[in-house]
């Protein structure tokens, strides 16, 4: 069962309003009996995972993000506060329209904030231009995206050395190389995206997105196209990644059950952190595929 707790001990940098006095326990939520019960709410930006004394690798200082539409002005955030930790797996979940893509932009230094500061592994962000921007993303950010964006008449190979071709790296095959053998792919490097399953596909695409080995992985709803154990597939391999080599992972997702696989759950709603928990048991991925059948309908091509 999952028990929400409102820490008043928070500090009060206004991502919450009307947070309560003193510390209240809410009822139970029904929960589905599996999974991933929710201990703690704070407020504030906190993380419920800091580590004291180390800065977080995001840092987001009331930010808002207007966009003129004719003679209507929308508010797509409105003074959000956010910190993630380095070695953190985050959800960032809400609604169509409650802002959580263009939160997901402006992590990802695809736009810019109207107000407010980002620093992204200590470096401030929200003044760069296009070019800085550009450099950013590409050394500090891999992206995995829901629809794979991967080049049809191009090896897995190619794909996951496309980001060092534009930083300039001479090392590059052997990189790519490596990234793939890290998400269980060697032996299909040299396949072409219509070769290979729709697991296989994002699995790539993951790779592609670790081979600059960047601070952080910001996955856009990277299961929302993939069935059931292939979904499971992608949430072990990034349960692995984080938990073995402690890399950073922020992924904005609209689907409960992906959610409760994470250590944090992040929640917009009008442009606001509505709440923000700590997920106490995560579900983990390996143990749910063991359960599962296998599936021949995935397998690859030959």
């Amino acid at each position: 069962m999952a028990t929400l707790w409102a820490t008043a001990s928070a500090p009060p940098r206004g991502s919450v309003s009307g947070a309560p006095g003193a510390p209240t326990q809410a009822p139970p939520s029904p929960g589905n009996g599996v999974g991933a019960p929710v201990r703690e709410t704070l407020v504030g930006g906190a993380s419920p995972l800091a580590r004291t004394g180390e800065p977080p690798v995001i840092r987001i200082r009331g930010v808002t993000k207007t966009y003129a539409l004719g003679a209507t002005t929308v508010h797509a955030l409105r003074g959000v506060d956010l910190d993630v930790h380095r070695g953190e797996f985050v959800a960032i979940m809400g609604p169509s329209g409650s802002g959580k893509s263009t939160l997901m932009n402006v992590i990802g230094c695809l736009d810019l904030p109207t107000s407010g500061t980002y620093e992204l592994d200590g470096r401030e962000t929200s003044r760069l231009k296009d070019d800085e921007l550009a450099e950013i993303r590409n050394q500090k950010i891999g992206f995995i995206f829901q629809m794979f964006n991967l080049l049809p008449r191009t090896s897995a190979l190619e794909q996951v050395e496309l980001p060092l071709v534009y930083a300039g790296r001479k090392d590059r095959r052997a990189l790519a190389t490596a990234a793939l053998a890290s998400v269980g792919l060697e032996d299909r490097m040299h396949h072409k995206p219509s070769e290979l399953s729709g697991g296989q596909q994002q699995r790539v695409a993951v790779a592609r997105a670790l081979v600059t080995e960047p601070a952080i992985l910001l996955a856009d709803e990277p299961t929302g196209n993939l069935d059931s154990r292939s979904s499971e597939e992608i949430m072990a391999l990034l349960q692995k990644l984080n938990r073995d080599r402690g890399i950073t992972i922020v992924f904005v997702t609209h689907e409960p059950d992906i959610t409760q696989h994470m250590q944090r759950a992040i929640h917009i709603r009008d442009g606001r952190v509505v709440r923000d928990e700590r997920v106490e048991h995560p579900l983990n991925a390996e143990e749910i595929l063991a359960r599962l059948p296998a599936e021949d309908d995935e397998e690859v091509k030959s």
